[in-house]
């Protein structure tokens, strides 16, 4: 725009001055040229320009209306030749979802967002006149739960070229973002100035809590737009949490047993955190924490694994521990070191249940780096999903139970039961569903037989109560105990050496697991499962007895029946059975032909007449009451009677020397008083 409106009013005019270009009522009181932003002189005015010369830069209203007002004195001008100006267009603001208060001032909410259907919301640069000492301000806010990124497509800082009010001081203009909800100044992530900052582009600006707040100020004033000129893109996460995060990690958490007993878990919600470790692998631990007061164990059920198949990546998932693949590892620590319990880098076909063997177990997932944004940044899918449990309260007792011959699990412990029915314990309402984990060791080369001896359950419902045996390996209960089927549970079959997973002719097997569910209020629910670890008797190729084998001593009474298992010596007769009840599926002859051996091995073989139509279990009174009459310590008895017998001899003794002192004293004080 070329302007030619002059000032001067002196009387020669070919001395007169030229006047630039100037603005205002103070150097314009003649002719000048006035802009409004609008239709009409009702407009806000721009401004009020008079002189000689080149306007140097171009004036840019905030709609496609302007109003132009050219005003001369009443004289007239002699030399000016007036005014040219071009119009043309300029591409106007992009739509922004959100909501506009005032001038400049926006909320960009994720409810906005939402219904505009787009992904990012996107906001510009002012690129049209604004006054000086303009602020506007950009309230990015999301749900209770979620995180704001923020991140400039394109960036230009360049000098003020447009001021309406000039400025010589620095930061002229400024663009500042707050992790807050307000101008807060000590929430400042960033602040760009127009005199010594440089652009950053395509780097991300993450808030702390549901809002980012953008704000830029502008002491000059500009014709045509601001001097920082940007394209900035914002979008909403995820960033719920199911534990308590790890401050200074990434997406560490911590389930406390106290706060949060029990939940599902998955992967992070907010993918952001696949695109900000640059480059290096992304962990995310889960840290189970429990107190022994409270519950012993830590259990995970992994549901899915749905981690991305990668053409070009050449380890496959054969060795999940060891292979660099993006995988799912479960571990505990036991003595310092790693114990590693399962690793998942696959999908899996059915859930998976974990169970730690103290009071402390991690979760990690492990992506590979290079390729976690192109593989899962904003991808909705989980990339695991579980559920979490603490359990194995005080009174289900200790966790480890054998391996010893003979051995009893009751329940509830009797030591705990001060801790939740004293005067301190909680109200009967607060009383949960209770869940015990218990491992069975069993020597090596021995059977298990497990005997439900005592249960009583409050209903007759298998929901109120339930005991279930896990062998090792398997998925699915080897037996199932509960209300409904209480009898059966009293004649449960062995499990074999090879049942039990032995690896080994001198190795332990795998525990066995035994779980009980049922209600944890004390005295509603009571049971006593009692095990007995048996020898099985090895045989030789033809069917006989390879007693060759029978060394070891700890196969001293053959169990009636055609269980072919044997029980040591010492658990004879000690109230409880301990040889498995097979008498309904086994015949006479089989009942009774380990008779002799018995009686036998027990000095007893002088009444084998006695008993050859007899079926002899370990607590049979016939075995039992010779036992005790046969292995009376007649020797030691005699010593004690004679000791007795010289105890009274000397007694005796001692009283009679007594008596006799006695009777010499009285005499001798008479006849001190005849005298």
């Amino acid at each position: 725009m070329e302007k030619s409106t002059n000032l001067s009013t002196c009387e020669n005019v070919m001395t007169c001055p030229i006047r630039p270009i100037g603005s205002g009522n103070e150097h314009c009181p003649y002719d000048w040229l006035a802009v409004y932003d609008g239709r009409d002189e009702h407009s806000p005015l721009i401004g009020k320009f008079c002189g000689l010369g080149k306007f140097p830069f171009s004036i840019i209203g905030t709609s496609q209306y302007m109003y132009v007002e050219f005003v001369t004195s009443p004289a007239g001008p002699l030399l000016n030749t007036g005014f040219h100006f071009n119009v043309g267009n300029w591409p106007g603001h992009v739509e922004t979802a959100g909501i506009k208060h005032g001038v400049c001032d926006w909320l960009l909410s994720s409810d906005s967002l939402k219904d505009s259907s787009a992904s990012e919301g996107i906001f510009l640069s002012i690129a049209h006149w604004y006054p000086p000492n303009t602020s506007c301000s950009y309230h990015i806010k999301g749900h209770v739960g979620e995180i704001v990124r923020l991140y400039f497509p394109s960036f230009r800082i360049n000098r003020i070229e447009s001021p309406i009010l000039k400025y010589e001081g620095d930061c002229g203009e400024s663009l500042t973002i707050y992790d807050s909800d307000h101008a807060d100044p000590a929430r400042i992530i960033k602040t760009f100035c127009d005199t010594f900052s440089r652009p950053m582009e395509k780097v991300d600006f993450v808030s702390t809590s549901p809002s980012l707040y953008v704000q830029f100020d502008s002491k000059t004033g500009s014709y045509s737009g601001s001097s920082l000129y940007y394209w900035a893109h914002y979008d909403f996460f995820n960033n719920t949490r199911f534990g308590d995060p790890v401050p200074n990690t990434l997406c560490d958490e911590v389930m406390y047993a106290w706060k949060h007993p029990g939940g599902r878990l998955r992967s992070p919600l907010n993918s952001l955190i696949f695109k900000r470790t640059g480059g290096s692998d992304v962990r995310c631990q889960y840290k189970f924490v429990t107190d022994r007061r409270l519950y012993a164990r830590a259990i995970i059920e992994v549901n899915s694994v749905s981690f991305k198949e990668l053409p070009y990546n050449s380890n496959a998932c054969t060795r999940c521990h060891e292979e660099r693949v993006d995988k799912l590892v479960i571990w505990e620590e036991r003595d310092k070191y790693q114990n590693n319990l399962a690793c998942f880098c696959d999908n899996i076909p059915r859930a998976v249940r974990v169970i730690s063997s103290a009071d402390q177990m991690n979760l990690e997932m492990i992506v590979q780096g290079q390729h976690a944004i192109t593989s899962y940044f904003k991808n909705p899918n989980p990339l695991f999903e579980a559920t979490y449990e603490f359990a194995h309260g005080p009174l289900c007792g200790p966790i480890t139970l054998g391996p010893s011959p003979d051995g009893e699990l009751v329940f509830p412990y009797k030591k705990a039961l001060a801790m939740v029915s004293g005067p301190m314990a909680p109200p009967e309402h607060h009383y949960r569903r209770e869940k015990c984990i218990w491992e069975l060791k069993v020597a090596a080369q021995r059977d298990l037989w497990l005997n439900l001896e005592k249960a009583r359950f409050a209903d007759r419902s298998c929901d109120s109560a339930k005991i279930e045996v896990y062998l090792a390996g398997r998925l699915e209960p080897r037996f199932v105990v509960c209300p409904e089927n209480i009898s059966l549970a009293r004649d449960l079959p062995i499990l074999t050496t090879a049942e039990l997973g032995a690896t080994g002719a001198d190795q332990e097997p795998l525990p066995v697991l035994i779980q009980y569910t049922g209600d944890g209020q004390p005295g509603r629910n009571i049971f006593r499962l009692v095990w007995t670890e048996l020898f099985h008797l090895p045989r030789n190729p033809d069917g006989s007895l390879a007693a060759s084998l029978l060394q070891d001593g700890g196969c001293d009474f053959r169990c009636p029946g055609d269980t072919e298992v044997c029980i040591p010596k010492h658990l004879l007769c000690n109230g409880i059975p301990n040889c498995p009840n097979v008498t309904h599926t086994s015949t006479l002859s089989q009942l009774t032909r380990h008779i002799e051996w018995n009686l036998e091995q027990l000095g007893l073989l002088h009444h084998a007449g006695d008993y050859q139509q007899l079926v002899l279990h370990d607590e049979s009174p016939e075995i039992c009451l010779k036992r005790d009459l046969s292995e009376l310590p007649y020797g030691k008895l005699s010593l004690i009677a004679l000791g007795l017998c010289l105890m009274f001899a000397l007694l005796f003794a001692i009283l009679r020397r007594m008596c006799r002192s006695s009777s010499l004293h009285q005499g001798r004080h008479h006849l001190q008083e005849d005298y």
